[in-house]
């Protein structure tokens, strides 16, 4: 199993073909956004029009066959904090009104969960048994608390999933080849999970690099989770298909992870 790549006309998504939930991992192609947020823009508050994002969203329900209408965002602040949401928390298409959290679970038939990320990890689970289903965003701090973990606690905690039943799927994130930091972000990590970690960490003159896809999945085989699938895509190595914060310093759009809840295979 691994992820893939998905087209529908212009439209182009990541998928894990281990997850049968509707689900995807969004690129910069296939919306209406203009500018230096063109074109499948997913976020306001970044100089696109509510008008552009609320239709780029529409395309991606068409091709995932979900309700925008039945979306819950994220109002992220790089933090551990998941969000238990229903249908009652589907509050129409702007995410500023929503908790501030960076991951959230649910259970609920229809539902659908947003992320967003422009160089920071993003994280989706599905739990077959169950139909439950999480997304997180995992920046570095995130990481470092073991946000996949508390995904994978909050689905068992409120939905009885099994650890061992969950897939979880690692999307396009900065490579190991580009997440360049100083000292701080590298100690925060081996704080957290010890000696294990160094083997994803490499110094190269003065500075760090981190492999945040491969620290993150140490985070969920800790928290029990067997199934997988990791992109091996980097934003800042393909700023043409992917937004990079980085790259861009700030003047960009965001791609998004997102995974829908549906009815339970009996």
């Amino acid at each position: 199993m691994s992820v893939i790549t998905k087209k529908q006309g212009t439209l182009e998504y990541l998928t894990a073909e281990g997850i049968t939930a509707s689900h995807c991992f969004t690129t910069r192609h296939g919306g209406v956004s203009t500018g230096s947020q063109s074109s499948l823009n997913l976020a306001i508050g970044r100089g696109d029009s509510m008008e552009n994002v609320e239709e780029n969203l529409r395309i991606l329900g068409r091709a995932l066959n979900f309700d925008p209408d039945k979306l819950v965002m994220t109002m992220q602040i790089h933090s551990d904090i998941v969000r238990v949401v229903t249908d009652a928390d589907c509050n129409g298409l702007c995410h500023r009104n929503y908790p501030q959290c960076d991951a959230l679970v649910t259970n609920t038939p229809g539902v659908a969960l947003l992320v967003f990320t422009a160089d920071c990890t993003p994280l989706l689970f599905h739990d077959p048994v169950t139909g439950a289903v999480g997304a997180a965003h995992a920046g570095w701090r995130g990481t470092a608390k073991g946000i996949g973990a508390r995904v994978v606690e909050a689905m068992a905690e409120n939905f009885g999933s099994n650890p061992a039943d969950i897939r979880a799927a690692i999307g396009p994130n900065v490579g190991l080849c580009h997440f360049e930091t100083d000292a701080d972000v590298p100690e925060a990590m081996t704080a957290a999970f010890g000696k294990e970690v160094n083997q994803y960490i490499e110094k190269r003159g003065e500075k760090f690099f981190l492999d945040l896809k491969a620290i993150n999945a140490l985070v969920l085989r800790r928290a029990g989770v067997q199934h997988i699938e990791i992109s091996d895509a980097c934003t800042m190595c393909t700023p043409d298909r992917f937004w990079s914060h980085r790259v861009t310093k700030g003047d960009r759009g965001s791609q998004g992870a997102i995974i829908l809840c549906g009815e339970v295979q009996k």
